[in-house]
């Protein structure tokens, strides 16, 4: 049962970016950092800005707890020299 639920709501989660896809076929420019893009349909420039950002917040997640778990031990240590 719960398979079938997985692929249900992948379907779905398909069938909503196809239509949201079709319905935002207008090419736009944008400039970002003095830099023109490409004209673009403005759906594949959404879709993209929404896989980058699924990328970057994880890594930044990662670094921050790494640095916080790093400083801890850094902490650790320096308080045994003492």
């Amino acid at each position: 049962m719960k398979k079938k639920l997985t692929i249900l709501l992948v379907f779905l989660v398909v069938l909503i970016v196809l239509g949201f896809t079709l319905e935002n076929q207008q090419s736009v420019e944008l400039v970002f950092l003095g830099v023109p893009t490409p004209r673009l349909p403005i759906s594949l420039l959404i879709i993209l800005t929404l896989l980058i950002g699924m990328l970057v917040g994880p890594a930044l997640r990662t670094l921050f707890l790494l640095r916080r778990r790093h400083g801890r031990n850094l902490n650790q240590a320096h308080m045994r020299d003492q």
